[in-house]
């Protein structure tokens, strides 16, 4: 039976992190090439074929919103993994770490003395004017100073070898069950080579985050629950699926009420008090009495209970403040601020479609540039202008001319390719980005794996699972 033969694979002039330019295998990837080498085509395909049916049974489903006809999707996981050694890692760590710590300084500072305006370092005009700015939170600390308990920060490697930081995710980061649960399956896909290659676990993550929500309140054996939108939510697997692994409830806004102040989960036995409640409801819908008056996903007096004292809200309402794509842009400025230390992962080049002098530029360049809606997420508002017609870049000609405000633009980088399983059972290179998951209580810890997203269609760059995208397992290895 023929066996793998990866002699006609092509990176063709992106950076491959399984193969070097001369198609020399990296050493990262040395044992699992072998593994690989050993196994025939049709195996390989039995594999991924089984690992699709196991995400099915472990229900590893969303939904996409705009999608008509309703239907749930896996989040497809290629069975090649993403593999980075130690040294890798903790390069990623160290610039992660002050990455988060800086930007918790800055909405502390944002919400309070507002230094980092009055200094000029941020034009007031570009915080103040973002929808996720919250004018209600001005003058409040959270406990512990903490504001953004779970980071989930979208990282690129250029054709440079580079790791940039593409966008920071605080509000609510969504996809590590994707992690935990992938990490599962290829332990059963390949169990031989976890122990050889000695990958780091990330099957702690779960503890981690009970243990940092609980260290957030200095109530005695707290009650932590997951708040979520409910069933028909995009990632109402994820919410459920944490909620089980915590050991903490799962509710919606209805099972909540709030009196004299103090936030109770409604149950059988009467009420309960909450004391933690990690939210996966936007700002705007968490309270009807707060913000959207019209919200059935909140619950009536909660806000108001957390400005208060008496119960603590993860991630903290307001962060979203951070993860405005024109805001990304000053990053540099407020670490080398707060910090005094120049960044150790850095942004991609940034036009604020706000200032003139970028404006002109990036209607100039639309053609080579990667124009993106400052509010929006999930690939949804992008424009890629190599890849755009005409018209697609003459309708964001006029958007842009429209508000400025709205939109920032990049150059298009040429993400980095891990060999991936293709429709027809070939192995090609695809495109991916690195979303590792940082927990802030007593300190900041980056759980030792991530969730690579990987661009399944042939060429593009798009990575979000709402536009076609899928999933692969990160193994950090411990050399």
């Amino acid at each position: 039976m023929p066996k793998l033969d990866f002699s006609a694979y092509e990176t063709k002039g992106f950076y491959d992190e399984m193969f070097d330019e001369n198609n020399n295998v990296r050493p990262n990837y040395k044992l699992f090439l072998e593994r690989l080498q050993k196994m025939s085509p049709k195996k390989l395909s039995t594999l991924q074929h089984s690992t699709d049916r196991a995400q099915l049974s472990l229900g590893m489903t969303f939904n996409v919103y705009d999608d008509n006809q309703g239907v749930e999707r896996i989040l497809h996981l290629d069975i090649i993994p993403r593999i980075i050694d130690n040294k890798e890692w903790t390069h990623l760590e160290r610039g992660l770490q002050q990455r988060i710590k800086a930007l918790n300084l800055f909405i502390q500072d944002i919400y309070n003395d507002q230094k980092v305006l009055k200094d000029k370092i941020i034009p007031k005009e570009m915080i103040f004017s973002g929808i996720s700015y919250l004018k209600e939170l001005e003058g409040f600390k959270p406990p512990k100073d903490i504001w953004c308990h779970i980071t989930g920060s979208d990282l690129i490697k250029g054709g440079d070898g580079q790791y940039y930081v593409l966008e920071d995710n605080l509000r609510c980061p969504s996809g590590v069950s994707y992690m935990l649960e992938n990490r599962e399956i290829l332990k059963r896909t390949f169990p031989e080579l976890f122990e050889k290659l000695g990958v780091k676990s990330v099957y702690d993550y779960t503890h981690i985050l009970r243990d940092t929500l609980e260290s957030l309140t200095d109530a005695e054996n707290p009650t932590v629950v997951v708040l979520t939108p409910g069933i028909y939510n995009s990632a109402y697997f994820e919410h459920s699926y944490l909620a089980q692994q915590m050991g903490a409830e799962l509710v919606e806004g209805k099972d909540l009420i709030v009196q004299n102040e103090i936030v109770y989960i409604i149950t059988t036995n009467g009420l309960k008090r909450v004391d933690v409640i990690y939210r996966r409801v936007d700002d705007e819908f968490i309270d009807p009495l707060a913000f959207n008056k019209k919200s059935v996903l909140g619950t009536p007096g909660l806000f108001n209970a957390y400005l208060k004292g008496n119960v603590v809200l993860v991630n903290a309402p307001g962060t979203g403040v951070v993860d405005d794509k024109a805001v990304y842009a000053y990053i540099p400025r407020i670490i080398k601020y707060y910090l005094g230390e120049d960044m150790i992962l850095p942004n991609v080049k940034t036009y604020i479609c706000d200032e003139e002098q970028d404006r002109k530029y990036v209607l100039e360049n639309i053609h080579n540039l990667v124009v993106k809606q400052t509010d929006a997420s999930g690939g949804y508002g992008m424009l890629v202008g190599p890849k755009s017609t005409k018209k697609e870049q003459q309708e964001f000609i006029e958007k842009i001319k429209h508000n400025p405000r709205n939109y920032i633009a990049q150059p298009m980088i040429n993400l980095s390719r891990v060999p991936t399983i293709t429709d027809e059972n070939t192995i090609e290179g695809r495109h991916v980005d690195l979303r590792p998951y940082a927990l802030y209580g007593d300190d900041i810890k980056i759980i030792p794996g991530a969730l690579t997203r990987v661009a399944l269609k042939k060429g593009s760059i798009v990575v979000n699972s709402s536009q076609g995208g899928g999933s692969k397992d990160t193994w950090v290895l411990n050399y």
